[in-house]
């Protein structure tokens, strides 16, 4: 009669129930489900098929103690009172994995630490040598679990973890484990036998292990290294009698018609990789593989009904997003023409994303990958066949985001037409024009900027979130970029100097032309692009006021007023701002417009401070000062509302009898103090209706602009 034993096999949170009917089929034995693993009671033979054959497991454990301990020291003990010298030899190297912490143990590698220590000490009080601790290749691994005063203490049967296949010697950026494979492909829904097509297959782990599915290959039947080799309990001739009943299996299967699987990929070096990892895994014969972009997918098999499964990129960084957007409508739109009547299952790290393919799912699971929640959906493609033609009405008929695609559209041929008429390669297409959708867009010559304004606290952030992806996903079909020239950002109120923080570091400058003027911008490393499409008249007309006259600009950010000063014949222009980062932005502006530097100055400062210590005087002055900052370089803090006519006391003393201040803010429910300004000897007119420009006219109080004279 042979002895049964319970044992535990870990695996990945949510595949429990996957594991414990797989375990069922392999060992035939009695399976009961943990957090995070399942407990299994079969003989020595179904613990070595399981270790061989199981898909799903990520380590199997022999329990050895089980015990409550409420100090270190009672771990110790536990430890050093087992009868280690049954189980394992003095002289077999060992590690010891060590998993949770509590009030008494607060870190694993001090837990690790005490199991060592009481591994060693009990050898040693036996009269042996002293163990030795090997953390990269160890005959022996102790795994121990500690759950509040509960701990478990186990021999690890597997050696390395089980999702390493042994044939994967190379792959793309983010792979999968091969648990996690074989998990979406046991929830696919694909049966044997019938065709599997990855259409992103990177370095080919899905296929592949469909594939060993289908041939009966073992999952371990290549590992040379196991945790059982120096295990005392170990019966070789079982094992061999279960490896080798396996191999035959797989020897047997050869001789069957087997499925057909198809790989595509765009990038030809992680196919390379692919068919080395399918050679290694003994199914290359069972796999085609073909370069090519998604967009162009065909079906290989359009005869036969069979089963997508795809894992395509999916990215944490928001700026990712318009080129994951077009990948995924673009997936949906091939599978519905191209795989009529098929089953697709997709896995993604970004729910929302899949919803970009217009598809109804059937099931959904969820996994983890790494630390990214994720989840899987499942899909039954229409049988009737959709036409390109087709799809593109679809699409067209308002099924995303429909109101802002046509409000976008109509935009456009009413703004595209003045700003060329106007010599304007940057403008506002759109500026939150629908409630629902909270956002602007904004033209820089080829390339489009979406600025998503932050939603209300009542509004649903998934709601806001798909909502956004669907602007973005219309924006790229209304407009026709390319996805790497659209680029999005989250806008939110700002606070002190938030506009001058770099997002990114990418470099990557071009210039649009404004009115004759030419203007470096940059779409990616800041939360500005260093031009305020809204103050576009302004400078316009304060270039016009400064021909031939001595020109003053305050706040200068990237000098684009400066270039407009200069550009119309001013006598000489100074340009003032804190950041070194944007007055190196205003010189480029001003070498691009082959402007000289000698009757063109720039200033690092602080505005308010170097106005104290002035001596020249100006005869136009143009400030547009932030609403409010707090900056450590400043002396004090700045708050526009409160400090403008102490601002404009010191503007007085350096402006000439006859000069101008022009004077623009962004802060809503700005009110001029006219009465302590007439009491400085100053007048002022708001015309700030002649600043709006067309593409701004919905938004009247995006900002507030005055000319300020001298009294006569």
């Amino acid at each position: 009669m042979t002895t049964e034993t319970t044992y535990f096999a870990t695996t990945a949170r949510g595949f429990e129930e996957m594991l414990k009917a797989e375990l069922e089929q392999i060992t035939s034995g009695q399976c009961k489900v943990a957090q995070g693993g399942v407990h299994f009671t079969t003989d020595q033979t179904g613990m070595y098929k399981a270790l061989l054959h199981s898909r799903l497991a990520s380590r199997i454990l022999l329990p050895l103690i089980s015990t409550k301990i409420f100090s270190d020291n009672d771990l110790y003990a536990s430890i050093v009172s087992y009868d280690w010298v049954k189980l394992v030899d003095a002289r077999d190297t060992f590690f010891v994995d060590f998993n949770g912490t509590n009030r008494e143990i607060r870190h694993t590698q001090f837990g690790a630490m005490r199991v060592k220590d009481g591994i060693v000490d009990y050898f040693e009080r036996k009269g042996f040598a002293r163990p030795t601790v090997d953390k990269i290749s160890p005959d022996i691994r102790i795994h121990v679990y500690l759950d509040r005063e509960n701990v478990i203490v186990s021999l690890d049967l597997s050696g390395d973890a089980l999702h390493l296949r042994g044939y994967r010697e190379d792959t793309g950026k983010a792979p999968l484990r091969e648990t996690l494979a074989a998990a979406i492909i046991l929830r696919s829904g694909w049966e044997k036998g019938s065709p599997l097509v990855d259409p992103m297959c990177g370095s080919g782990t899905l296929l592949i292990e469909a594939a060993q599915m289908q041939a009966n290959i073992a999952a371990q039947i290549n590992r040379q290294k196991w945790g059982f080799d120096f295990w005392k309990g170990h019966q070789p001739a079982v094992w061999q009698a279960v490896w080798q009943e396996a191999k035959d299996l797989q020897n047997s299967t050869e001789k069957l018609p087997l499925a057909n699987f198809f790989g595509f990929d765009l990038d030809h070096r992680v196919l390379a990789k692919a068919k080395q990892n399918a050679e290694n895994a003994g199914v290359a014969d069972l796999i085609q593989w073909q370069q090519g972009d998604v967009s162009a997918l065909k079906n290989p098999i359009p005869d036969q009904v069979g089963t997508v499964v795809c894992n395509p990129p999916y990215g944490e960084r928001l700026g990712t997003t318009p080129a994951l957007i077009a990948l995924y409508s673009v997936l949906g739109q091939r599978l519905k023409q191209q795989f009529a009547g098929w089953n697709a299952s997709i896995f993604s790290g970004e729910p929302d994303l899949l919803n970009c393919l217009r598809l109804r799912s059937s099931r959904q699971f969820k996994a983890k990958n790494g630390p990214l929640d994720c989840v899987q959906k499942n899909y039954s493609i229409s049988e009737r066949k959709v036409s390109e033609q087709e799809e593109l009405k679809f699409e067209q008929n308002g099924q995303v985001a429909q109101d802002f695609a046509n409000r976008l559209t109509k935009n456009i041929k009413k703004i595209e037409k003045w700003a060329k008429q106007q010599g304007l390669e940057a403008y506002r297409l759109y500026d939150a024009d629908l409630p629902e959708y909270n956002l602007a867009v904004d033209r820089y010559g080829d390339h489009i900027v979406v600025q998503e304004y932050a939603a209300p606290k009542n509004i649903d952030e998934n709601k806001a979130r798909q909502r956004l992806l669907d602007a973005v996903s219309a924006t790229l079909y209304v407009t026709g970029v390319e996805t790497n020239k659209l680029v999005l950002k989250v806008r939110q109120k700002q606070k002190g100097t938030n506009q001058y923080e770099k997002l990114a570091n990418k470099g990557e400058y071009f210039y649009v032309e404004e009115y004759g003027a030419k203007l470096w911008v940059n779409l990616t490393d800041y939360l500005d692009t260093g031009l305020f499409l809204d103050h576009r008249l302004t400078r316009k007309m304060v270039g016009e006021m400064a021909k031939g006259k001595t020109f003053l600009n305050l706040f200068a950010y990237t000098g684009s007023a400066t270039i407009h000063a200069a550009l119309n014949g001013a006598k000489s222009t100074t340009t003032v701002d804190m950041s070194n980062t944007y007055l190196n932005w205003a010189e480029q502006n001003l070498e691009l417009n082959d402007l000289s530097l000698r009757t063109n100055r720039l200033i690092q400062s602080d505005c308010l401070q170097w106005l104290t210590e002035c001596r020249e005087r100006f005869e136009v002055i143009f400030v547009d000062p932030p609403t409010f900052s707090n900056s450590k370089r400043m002396e004090n803090s700045w708050d526009v509302q409160r400090d403008h006519i102490e601002l404009m006391r010191k503007l007085k003393r350096i402006l000439t009898q006859d000069g101008t201040i022009v004077f623009s803010n962004n802060k809503r429910g700005f009110k001029m103090d006219l009465e302590r300004l007439a009491e400085l000897g100053l007048s002022a007119e708001n015309i700030t209706k002649k600043t709006l420009p067309l593409d701004f006219e919905r938004n009247p109080h995006i900002h507030n602009c005055w000319i300020i004279k001298n009294v006569a």
